[in-house]
This record gives structure tokens, sequence and C-alpha cells, in this order.
């Protein structure tokens, strides 16, 4: 399965200003009927940002996953990262090209590689499911994966009810004008203020979420985080890196 998943770029003065912000392009839950060999390969969101002067990037996998799925030979993960010497919004597979794969034997084995088309950069292998998990090397790949707490945040409840409340202003007087850019354009601050807010409370006994204000605090996702040294991926004094994610079936 091949899915674009993020974008993350930002300009900057040098590769310490790598990835200074991200900008989300895609996130999902749950695909039941994705031709994928298992929940495992099924890419939630992929995150990076710059931890000092260290790249960091991450994969979340396996939504809501409460402990029955674990990585395994029949899934390659693929960190796809692009070197560009500006940004370019919407262009994420642009400019030079280095890909971290990732293939796990179990959750306790684990190997990855940073290749430039057929050059192998680094290298790591072993058990990255400790909190310390493993390091290259040449110290320049640090490799963490396990069954972690979804980092998503999403109030399922107040959008239900944020969606009924505009929903039903539309029914009422005066009717609701729009823009030019479609939003509400005659809504007053404390109408405004009183629907922005349902965003804030939950609605207990609504499923699946209970009264939980977070619809995903109680679920897990199976990270796989990298830690690397920037040179192994950036071109020359190139400042921006592109990043998305792909999931394949194991050959």
């Amino acid at each position: 399965m091949r899915k674009l998943a993020f974008l993350g770029a930002a300009a900057g003065a040098g590769l310490a200003a790598l990835l200074a912000s991200q900008r989300s392009q895609a996130a999902d839950r749950r695909e039941p009927a994705v031709a994928a060999p298992s929940p495992a390969a099924d890419i939630n969101d992929v995150y990076t940002w710059m931890d000092g002067p260290k790249l960091v990037l991450a994969m979340a996998v396996s939504a809501g996953d409460m402990g029955a799925q674990t990585f395994g030979p029949d899934v390659q993960y693929v960190f796809h990262v692009h070197s560009k010497a500006q940004l370019e919004i919407g262009a994420p597979d642009t400019g030079i090209e280095t890909r971290v794969l990732c293939t796990f034997a179990s959750d306790t084995s684990a190997q990855c590689w940073v290749t430039d088309g057929s050059t192998v950069k680094d290298y790591i292998a072993g058990d990255p499911s400790a909190l310390t998990g493993v390091i290259s090397q040449s110290g320049k790949v640090h490799l963490f994966a396990g069954r972690r707490a979804a980092p998503s945040f999403f109030n399922l409840q107040g959008l239900r009810a944020t969606a009924a409340a505009i929903k039903s202003r539309f029914t009422q007087n005066p009717p609701v004008q729009l823009d030019a850019s479609g939003c509400p354009a005659n809504l007053s601050d404390a109408e405004v203020r009183g629907i922005a807010g349902l965003l804030d409370d939950p609605i207990a006994g609504q499923p699946p979420c209970g009264a939980e204000r977070d619809c995903f605090a109680t679920l897990n996702a199976k990270m796989i985080v990298l830690q690397l040294d920037p040179t192994l991926v950036n071109a020359g004094q190139n400042a921006v890196l592109g990043v998305w994610a792909s999931t394949h079936a194991a050959p």
C-alpha cells in the first residue's frame, strides 16, 4: 500500500532550521478495506520535527491498537525524505530523495537502511522496543519502535455538537449570509463563541468515546520513531526537507 501521508517542510537559514514547522497533508484512522497485508501496514499519521540538531521522523500505524498487532516480516516501512533548495507547497516528492527503509522480524528485532539509490549511507539493527531504542554504529541513526498512546487529539462529541448547531442555525431567522469565501458573514460574536465553545465539551454517553473529550485518549498506535543526523538526508546547503511515507508488502 502506498499512500501520501505528510508533507513537512520549512525554509530556514541552514540545517539547524530544517523542518522548523510542519504542515499536515493527510491523516486517517482505520481502513478496514485497505489492500494491506495487516493493520500494521495502515499509516495513520507521519510526523517530522527537529530535536536540536537532529531530524526526527515518526510514523504511526495500526490505529486503535490495544495489543493484538505486532510488527512483522510481511511489511516494509519507508520514509521518503526529499532535500530541496526552497519550499514547494504541494510537492513533497521533488528534490533529491533519500529513503529510510525499515523491516521487522518481530517487535524486538528490526533493521533500517538509509539509502541513496543503491548506496547505503547508514544501517541500524537490534531491539528497538526499549525506551532507549537502538543506535547505529556510526551514532547517526537512533531507532525506537513500539506501542504508544495515539498522539493525535480528536473531540468527536464536540464536532458532532458543532455540526448540529451549525445545521440548526441555517434553518433559523435571520438567514445565514455567506461571504465571498463561503463563510457565514452575519453571525454575532456571541453566536460564534457559543458554537466554537461546543468543541471544548464532551457529551457524556455518546459512543464511541463516552465522556472523553479526546476520542483518542484511550487508543494506542504502533510507532516507528527515527532520529537522524540531517547530513544523511540533506544535500549540500539545502534548507528544506519534504517528507512522506509508504508501507509495502514485503517481497
